[in-house]
């Protein structure tokens, strides 16, 4: 668990990330569903091999990405070391 410091601290890493309630999320625009496509199955390895799963919502060309621990009901590092790892794919 982290506390408000340490997320304020981790969320100036982040690339356009927004702070929603106990989860992190961000909205990535693509130029077309093949795109959108790409980026998700690019997302997916990244999921895998952290073994951190993001809630995904793909609407068309939109990709909407949220993050947070489950098990924990909280935001921990590992939520913050994939969105960094998300935002070196696009």
């Amino acid at each position: 668990m982290l506390n408000l410091a340490r997320i304020q601290a981790r969320m100036s890493q982040l690339n356009n990330w927004n702070l929603d309630g106990e989860m992190i999320a961000k909205e990535f625009n693509f130029m077309s569903f093949k795109e959108a496509m790409e980026f998700v199955n690019d997302v997916a390895e990244i999921a895998e091999k952290a073994e951190h799963y993001p809630g995904m919502v793909i609407d068309g060309s939109l990709v909407r990405l949220s993050l947070t621990t489950h098990k924990e009901r909280c935001l921990t590092d590992t939520d913050f070391d994939v969105a960094m790892e998300i935002d070196k794919v696009q």
